[in-house]
């Protein structure tokens, strides 16, 4: 029996996963915001079912998450980081961050270093990271993070998904036997979640109108979480291997973010203090 750990796991693909590894019998841990979706995913589950009610835009939510899981749960054999939330204006959180860096970049980076021990501990411990290795437009802002000037919400969006490509470079290159994959399954008709202006909300529900259904992305998925590639770090478009030569996993930049991103969380855990 598997233990797996889904972010954003009672909605969308996240929850079509769940479902589907609590179907074959493992045990899967979900988190997401909503007590009521929570609900419905615990209703007639038995005891192999998980909800742990948390906002991923607060570092501070993480950490207690970390702290639950890792009490809990000796092995995790799998990390399925699904949580993210649009946002045409921005928003900071009470933590000072910008919402879309930290959900979609953050969160994921919290989640990944601080469930790794016990990842560790799995025959073949994998982190799929659902995002846009490769495809996200424009660059990353390196001096204003959270888009304080000039912030628009398709470009936090791709600077999130650039972000979580170094990420994984990142990841893969501390040495972990826990394999990293990065995945763009394709786009289904669950589509981004959010809060959208009126033309954003034009354009995300043609996306949706032209999705697939959200039930063809989970075998490809659950394939690479079953046999995860032997190569530390695997970067995945619609079926397609990625050549991680592409700027997008420059190792240089990937080390730069991993340093800023500590020093960033250090200012927030001596403001916690």
């Amino acid at each position: 029996m598997k233990t797996i750990v889904v972010s954003g796991g009672t909605s969308g693909i996240g929850n079509a996963l769940a479902s589907t590894y609590l179907d074959r019998g493992d045990q899967v841990i979900v988190i997401g915001p909503d007590p009521e979706k929570g609900k419905r995913f615990l209703d007639g589950t038995g005891d192999r079912a998980f909800f742990v009610r948390a906002d991923l835009s607060l570092v501070s939510e993480n950490r207690r998450v970390i702290e639950e899981i890792t009490a809990r749960f000796e092995t995790v054999d799998a990390l399925v980081l699904c949580a993210r939330y649009f946002r045409s204006s921005r928003t900071v959180t009470a933590e000072g961050f910008e919402h879309n860096f930290a959900l979609y970049y953050l969160s994921r980076f919290l989640l990944g270093y601080g469930l790794v021990d016990r990842m560790e501990t799995a025959d073949a411990p994998v982190i799929m990271n659902l995002a846009g290795p490769g495809l996200s437009a424009g660059s990353i802002r390196w001096d204003d993070f959270g888009m304080q000037h000039d912030y628009d919400g398709w470009s936090a969006m791709f600077q999130g998904g650039k972000l979580n490509d170094l990420l994984g470079v990142s990841f893969a290159n501390h040495g972990f036997r826990t394999r990293y994959v990065l995945l763009f399954p394709t786009g289904t008709r669950t589509g981004l979640a959010g809060e959208f202006d009126a033309s954003t909300a034009a354009q995300v529900a043609e996306m949706k109108r032209h999705g697939q259904p959200v039930e063809s992305v989970i075998p490809p998925i659950t394939a690479l979480i079953d046999a995860p590639p032997g190569e530390p770090l695997t970067a995945v478009v619609e079926g397609r291997r990625i050549d991680l030569a592409l700027p997008s996993f420059d190792t240089d930049a990937a080390a730069r973010l991993d340093a800023l991103t500590r020093v960033l969380l250090q200012g927030e855990a001596a403001s916690a203090t």
